[in-house]
């Protein structure tokens, strides 16, 4: 890893994860967002909720917005899911999703745990949030970078 967060990923694998979330948010309304800083020195689910709040995802018309946010060098992450879809997915699924992103970051795979995340999150949002036909992207697919 370099020295800037943003060097965290390779350009295709920038790519890559975009691609994941506008493929995850083809027939859903909901909105997906990743966040990613160097470190987190306090709890990584403060930590997170400020995020989702900075990048207004809790402005989201039906609130079914979800931020999956990595501090790299404490190895630290968490995923947070505004109230629509928190009162919709069974009680496992963020454990479920967290599980798996886990299994691979242990074995350095984070493009991959990501995009695994990123497909099983909008999985369920298809199931409680199908895409109307006025639907709008109401976020940026990109991802978002903390301070180095």
């Amino acid at each position: 890893m370099g020295t800037n967060i943003k060097d965290f990923f390779s350009p295709q694998e920038k790519e890559e994860i975009k691609a994941a979330i506008m493929n995850a948010e083809l027939d859903t309304s909901g909105e997906i967002r990743i966040h990613i800083e160097n470190s987190c020195s306090g709890d990584v689910m403060d930590r997170a909720a400020f995020i989702f709040k900075k990048l207004r995802m809790n402005k989201t018309e039906l609130r079914n917005g979800v931020l999956i946010y990595l501090a790299v060098k404490n190895r630290r992450f968490a995923i947070i899911g505004d109230k629509g879809i928190h009162a919709r997915v069974p009680e496992t699924f963020w454990t479920d999703i967290k599980t798996e992103m886990l299994n691979h970051f242990r074995e350095d795979q984070f493009t991959e745990g990501l995009i695994a995340a990123v497909t099983s999150t909008g999985e369920q949002l298809k199931k409680h949030f199908p895409r109307a036909s006025d639907d709008v992207n109401e976020l940026s697919d990109e991802i978002s970078f903390g301070k180095d």
